[in-house]
């Protein structure tokens, strides 16, 4: 009878049957699971979980913990002996168990799995007796102190691996499967004189005191600093802490009708619905994953175990049907019986994950509301990532698995350590490595993408890069890496680090050089999804775009018009830059004029293009923001220029010509230019710079609509802190619009707004407006003017050392800081909104695309989110799940 909430968090220790998944924070991903598994009919060996609460307990009060649950573990260890036969510890009839970790959310940092629990020279002889198998016996004794030693002793792995090498060699046999029983008894020995030459102790023969420090050794991973990593880059809380799972063995090694393996009920990299992964026969569980012997397909054990495969799909339906989702799955054959491990909602890439949520809902298995929540908005990034153009000519110089889809090019890099530091620094850099493991994450998280010469489709490069959606190549054997000389060879061809490849993990192939790239087609799966995300979606989506191709790829994501035009950025094409310095540098009003009827046709030759491919969707162009000496030469080029012109002796016209302009740069620059001489400020010192803008606007608008062509206008004034400013502008605005629509004979619907990115306009967004048709949270500049942080060089120096102290929790310019700037957005929502009722409010910074951030618009009652034109699938799913999460 399953316990109560109460009872449950009473008591420390419970076997699988009297738990569920209801308990995931208490008995962690992996004991819930095998604890639903049980309760629903699953072939689970039994076992116990010791909770999270205890792991807690031990990080706070240390070893004591241990003692004071060992009677609940006793008595657990109790009903396991009675339900199996086998006695804990008895040398005739032996109790093997499994320890595992298995935290609330799943973590490649924690502890690896000790198996075969119980072993010593006693026990192993019962297990023999048992199994009528001394190869397997010793076989199994061999790993349990290979495990162990290295898991909860510490001991170099490498170390062991050395010695199983030395005595393959010596035997001249290349497969673990081909060492005797009289190797393997000799490995024993071998391996527990490695452990007292590293410890300075004896390996420990009581089972008890295995068993014992095995819990302590899950609990200390908790802290090691790959999960102190792992937890910090997926942003896991520190203080959830992990569960520990103690399970009767069962084993794969006992011949060929035996067997381990992982599966997933769905295929993790396209969705498509079938069984998908990799088992071994004669092989236990670290076997699949380690690389050291190949795994076969998964599809091929229903020709050699064909009882065997029918009940894994079998399973398989059955774990569907009752999560509602595609799960991971570890399983073990022994001697024709299937035992499942472990199942998990599986990780997927991007592609499969809206694949499979639309297929449920056609399935019937999911409606469509429970398919969105099942997709998580960043996936949605994953589908816009280039691929190789077919069309080019590559030079494929070796072929892995196709382990997560999408193509990067980047230098090769050996050293995880190196390929963090480089990759941080903005430098393409592909991770190339024999195997990974949860120690080289940084590494990935760095690199473009990962190369691995060992592994299957389930090994730990392949998952980790399929849930980071990051290309991954793996098992490309014929790639022989030396990490000491920092190169790999393929049949001759040596690549050293530093030398350009690109891998694609669609197809597994690692090509020669950087290679050309398309950008993706969308799926059908992904349009429908997105249409299901805007119809439960209440808040808009708009893009940020300045270009007509910007334009274009943001109706093609869907965007319901754009929240941030930002006209520099046309100033700064090549073609128009000479004009607009002609314009900064010219020394009378008359000239500078002269200039900016040259800019005219420019700008409004733009606008038209974008209202046209807008359609009658909102467009909010923001008049100029940027400080005119961004357009100019950088002060301390010019000042070279000048030294080098005096010095060589050139023309003296040309000489004062660069210093006229030498002159200009230095009265236009300032000491803290974010904070002076721009947006708004610069509109009423120079308004016929805005006066020219709003120009262009209106023309474009107006020849449009004289060709039937629909514009939705909305002109956004930057930098407002004070209401007055607002009021100036606005009303130079309205007579060039009254100006231009009377020459055209063509009246407009246009509203004039504002950015809020300067505390004192949200403190006074009352005042402001009065003056404004809407409102739009610039968030770059309002961190910045809140925190008091310049973004380039909080993010350059110390912000990282911040982040690692835990001394804030987010990158603020990353996700927008509730606390601080989201309450300054909520007085300008409450007050603005109290002066002008129905005020249309929105955002355009950077956090308008990231899911938090999303949540927290629609919380705070916004109209719409603004972001690029890539993050805008993103939004739209973000937005739809914060609605979901409300209802």
């Amino acid at each position: 009878m399953m316990k109560s909430d109460l009872e449950m968090k009473s008591n420390h220790v419970f076997l699988f049957k009297e738990g569920s998944s209801k308990f995931v924070n208490l008995l962690g991903g992996k004991g819930a699971g095998l604890a639903e598994m049980t309760r629903i009919g699953l072939p689970v060996p039994p076992g116990f979980t010791i909770t999270t609460d205890v792991c807690r307990e031990y990080i706070k009060d240390g070893e004591a913990v241990l003692d004071k649950i060992s009677h609940e573990v006793d008595e657990k260890l109790k009903i396991l002996e009675k339900e199996t036969g086998h006695l804990f510890g008895d040398a005739s009839n032996p109790l093997l168990v499994s320890v595992r970790s298995g935290a609330p959310v799943s973590m490649p940092g924690m502890m690896e799995t000790v198996l075969n629990l119980g072993l010593n020279d006693q026990t192993v002889k019962g297990l023999i007796a048992q199994t009528a198998n001394e190869r397997f016996a010793y076989d199994a004794y061999r790993r349990f102190v290979q495990m162990y030693s290295k898991v909860v002793l510490g001991v170099d792995g490498k170390k062991f691996e050395d010695l199983i090498e030395a005595f393959k060699e010596k035997l001249g046999v290349k497969l673990d499967t081909e060492l005797d029983k009289d190797t393997l008894k000799e490995l024993v020995v071998a391996f527990k004189r490695l452990v007292r030459a590293e410890t300075g102790k004896a390996f420990p023969e009581d089972p008890r005191l295995q068993l014992k420090t095995a819990i302590k050794a899950v609990f200390e991973s908790w802290n090691i600093k790959k999960a102190r990593n792992y937890r910090r880059i997926f942003k896991i809380p520190d203080d959830l802490g992990t569960a520990v799972n103690v399970q009767v063995m069962v084993f794969g090694n006992m011949g060929e009708d035996s067997g381990s393996g992982v599966g997933f009920t769905r295929d993790p990299s396209t969705g498509e619905n079938r069984l998908y992964g990799e088992y071994l026969l004669n092989a236990q569980g670290e076997d699949v994953v380690s690389g050291a012997r190949t795994p076969q397909p998964i599809d091929t054990l229903g020709k050699k175990l064909p009882e065997v495969y029918e009940d894994l799909l079998r399973v398989s339906r059955m774990l569907e049907r009752h999560y509602k989702d595609m799960q991971d799955i570890e399983f073990t054959i022994e001697r024709g019986k299937l035992y499942i491990l472990q199942t998990r909602t599986g990780k997927r890439s991007a592609q499969a994950a809206v694949k499979i949520a639309v297929d449920m809902v056609e399935e019937g298995l999911l409606t469509e509301e429970e398919a969105l929540m099942k997709v998580e908005p960043e996936q949605l990034d994953q589908l816009l990532h280039k691929r190789i153009d077919p069309k080019v000519d590559t030079k494929v110089i070796a072929k892995g698995l196709p382990a997560s889809p999408g193509a990067a090019s980047g230098k090769v890099v050996f050293n995880t350590d190196e390929a963090a530091k480089l990759g941080n620094a903005g430098e393409k850099v592909l991770l190339v490595r024999p195997e990974t493991t949860p120690e080289d994450i940084h590494g990935m998280v760095a690199a473009q993408g990962v190369l691995t010469s060992r592994g299957g489709m389930t090994c730990h490069a392949a998952v980790v890069a399929r849930g980071m959606g990051k290309p991954a190549v793996v098992g490309a054997e014929e790639i022989k890496i030396d990490l000491e000389k920092e190169t790999f060879n393929i049949d001759g061809l040596e690549v050293k680090k530093g030398a350009i490849i690109t891998i694609d993990g669609g197809s597994g192939q690692v090509i020669l050089g950087e290679v050309p790239t398309i950008e993706p087609e969308l799926t059908t799966e992904f349009k429908v999804l997105l249409g299901w995300a805007s119809h439960a979606r209440r808040l808009g989506v708009r893009a940020n775009a300045d270009t007509p191709e910007a334009a274009k790829n943001a109706r093609n994501f869907g965007a319901e018009g754009i929240g941030l035009c930002r006209t520099e950025r046309m100033f700064n094409a090549k073609d128009r830059l000479p004009t607009v310095q002609e314009m900064i540098l010219a020394e009378t009003e008359e000239d500078r004029k002269r200039a900016l009827n040259k800019l005219l046709p420019m700008q409004k030759n733009d606008f038209k293009e974008i209202f046209r491919i807008m359609k009658g969707l909102p467009v909010t162009i923001r008049l100029l923001d940027l400080p005119l000496h961004e357009f100019l030469p950088k002060l301390e080029d010019l000042l070279v220029e000048a030294a080098t012109l005096r010095s060589t002796g050139v023309e003296e016209d040309a000489f004062k010509e660069k210093e006229r302009v030498l002159k200009k740069v230095m009265a236009l620059s300032e000491h803290n230019p974010m904070l002076g001489h721009r947006g708004c400020r610069l509109g009423i010192t120079h308004p016929e710079i805005y006066e020219m803008q709003t120009r262009a606007i209106f023309e474009a608008a107006t020849e449009l609509s004289k060709e039937g062509v629909s514009v939705e206008l909305e002109i956004m004034v930057p930098l407002v802190s004070e209401a007055n400013e607002l009021r100036f502008l606005r009303e130079k605005i309205e007579k060039v619009a009254n100006d231009v629509m009377e020459k055209f004979k063509v009246k407009l619907k246009y509203s004039i707004g504002t950015m809020i990115e300067i505390p004192r306009a949200a403190l006074t967004a009352d005042e402001i407006a009065k003056y404004a048709d809407f409102f739009s949270f610039g968030t770059n500049d309002l961190t910045q003017t809140v925190w008091g942080y310049s973004r380039d060089d909080a993010e350059g120096k110390f912000l990282h050392n911040y982040l690692n102290n835990k001394i804030v929790a987010d990158n603020p310019f990353e996700t927008i800081d509730v606390s601080g700037v989201g309450k300054l957005m909520r007085i300008a929502i409450e007050s603005g909104r109290g002066a002008k009722k129905g005020l249309k409010i929105g955002i355009c910074g950077e956090v308008g695309g990231e899911p938090r951030s999303v949540e927290f618009c629609r919380k705070i009652g916004l109209d719409y989110v603004s972001c690029s034109p890539f993050r805008v699938p993103v939004a739209n799913l973000a937005a739809a799940h914060a609605e979901l999460r409300h209802k």
